[in-house]
């Protein structure tokens, strides 16, 4: 059995699944990935798996980043790490339908294998879903299916719970129920705020989500298993 860490400690969390040895792939691997992000806020979680890619896990690179609020901090991020950025605005699309058909062309001529959704602050619809089924990641603050949408961590603390955390999923229809991939669970403190809960969950997205991100590849054939 592994040794897990005390969850009681702020700074721990319990992962599932763990991550295996020999994670770190050769560069140049004939199965690298090219990743897109999608992220409206400050990109933690975008410039996180940059840098987990960088260290060959996942195998692949994050080739663009999407944003679609000006100024947001995401692009800062992106252009200190020197990845392309592309802004749409949703506020300049008709429909929600129109921005997913927007993102579907951008990502067909980037020949983008995998969507990684790192607070992305819109609701996806069936037109984005279904061009890349089963290659949506999304990361969501709370242990699905505990406290879905917005506000997870306030949720969590209204809700009195003793543990919180976060999942990385796949994306489908139904928002954030599906298919999980890692979650990781940290310890509730008593004089938590939503602030400093959020903050040690979000230190627990930026582990988990680059192991989902392989693990999604690894199910649909994109690149071969770690090991």
């Amino acid at each position: 059995m592994p040794a897990f860490p005390d969850p009681s400690h702020p700074d721990c969390s319990v992962q599932w699944p763990l991550p295996q040895p020999g994670a770190a792939a050769a560069a140049g691997h004939r199965n690298e990935l090219r990743l897109a992000v999608m992220a409206s806020g400050s990109g933690s979680n975008f410039e996180a798996l940059v840098r987990a890619c960088r260290a060959g896990c996942p195998r692949g690179a994050v080739a663009l980043l999407v944003v679609n609020n000006p100024g947001c901090a995401a692009i800062a991020r992106a252009e200190r790490l020197g990845v392309p950025w592309q802004m749409l605005d949703h506020r300049g699309h008709g429909s929600r339908e129109d921005l997913d058909r927007a993102l579907i062309d951008l990502f067909q001529r980037q020949e983008i294998d995998l969507v990684v959704m790192a607070g992305w602050m819109r609701v996806v619809t069936p037109v984005l879903i279904g061009a890349f089924p089963g290659r949506l990641v999304n990361i969501h603050p709370s242990l699905l299916p505990s406290f879905r949408g917005m506000h997870a961590a306030a949720q969590a603390l209204e809700a009195g719970v003793t543990l919180a955390g976060c999942t990385a999923h796949l994306v489908t229809e139904e928002v954030d129920a599906g298919q999980i991939l890692v979650q990781a669970a940290v310890p509730v403190l008593v004089d938590d705020d939503v602030n400093s809960l959020s903050q040690r969950i979000q230190q627990q997205e930026h582990r988990i989500l680059p192991l989902a991100v392989q693990l999604a590849a690894e199910r649909l054939g994109l690149t071969v298993p770690q090991g």
